[in-house]
């Protein structure tokens, strides 16, 4: 497996403003702190695109896990839209299909493919608008989620949920937008092979970083330096400089570059046994999940 000099993790936002207070980057080196990367006031997705495009010009050697699903569920239903003959039927087609239906939409909104006739129907909105295909339960999951939840790894949520603190469909839709609108710049895994130099893409959890990092389950949020600090040291990292604000979202991309930083090196999580071809092209996968 290739190594990396550096290691970020963006926690991302699916919020329909200009610049959401939930996007944070965080950024270590091989044997440095971590550290935030702020740009004044806050970022934006468009800003977010734009540094991976510089990224992916200079050839950095860069490691970058999204706090995102990067597809939607597909082999539980053998599509990503039952009842939809234009349903894509790989991961790629889908960021595309997403980009294209939201091209009016401002700052990688995904606001007019939600609103689509068909696709409306597999998402629950609100409590009060749940459309007809989204089904029971916690609605519909990727492999990988099947899988965090039976290992106990972590508590995954639907993609086409949208409603409550833990939803994590808009955010994933505006991450494909970006995805789509890279062009391939940088090579996404498990989509893509692993180049032997520049920059790389991967999904995270942030959870499973905290769970690394000694925090309990169910209560992972850091929001001061003294929890900080702990999560950090059982990563044998060393604190960053103090922060303005201990926000959950900043702490979540610190301690996860951390840990992205501790394992990238592993063999074992860039193969994960239960991720075949079909899962990787169509669903992709949670990397550190295995």
């Amino acid at each position: 497996m290739r190594s990396f000099s550096h290691f970020a993790c963006v926690d991302w936002s699916g919020a329909k403003i200009e610049r959401p207070d939930g996007i944070a980057v965080a950024m270590i080196g091989p044997d440095s702190p971590p550290s935030l990367l702020s740009p004044t006031p806050r970022w934006s997705r468009p800003d977010i695109l734009a540094w991976l495009k510089r990224l992916a010009e200079t050839e950095q050697d860069i490691l970058i896990g999204f706090d995102l699903s990067m597809a939607l569920p597909y082999l539980d239903k053998g599509s990503y839209f039952p009842e939809w003959d234009r349903s894509p039927h790989e991961a790629k087609s889908l960021w595309e299909q997403v980009d294209t239906l939201c091209d009016d939409d401002p700052h990688l909104n995904a606001t007019s493919f939600l609103a689509h006739p068909q696709i409306n129907r597999h998402f629950r909105h609100s409590r009060d608008h749940v459309g007809d295909l989204f089904g029971g339960g916690i609605g519909r999951l990727r492999e990988v989620e099947r899988y965090q939840r039976a290992e106990k790894q972590a508590n995954s949520a639907s993609c086409f949920n949208l409603v409550g603190a833990a939803q994590v469909g808009k955010s994933s839709l505006t991450g494909m937008r970006l995805l789509h609108q890279l062009g391939g710049a940088i090579p996404v895994w498990p989509f893509d092979p692993v180049p032997e130099r520049g920059p790389v893409i991967i999904e995270i959890y942030t959870s499973v970083a905290a769970l690394a990092a000694g925090l309990p389950k169910g209560r992972s949020k850091v929001r001061d330096r003294a929890g900080l600090v702990n999560a950090l040291g059982e990563l044998n990292t060393a604190p960053p400089a103090r922060l303005r604000r201990y926000d959950d979202h900043s702490t979540d991309a610190l301690i996860t570059a951390a840990w992205m930083r501790q394992v990238a090196g592993d063999p074992a999580l860039w193969t994960p046994p239960a991720m075949t071809e079909d899962i990787a092209q169509k669903e992709g996968w949670t990397f550190g999940v295995v």
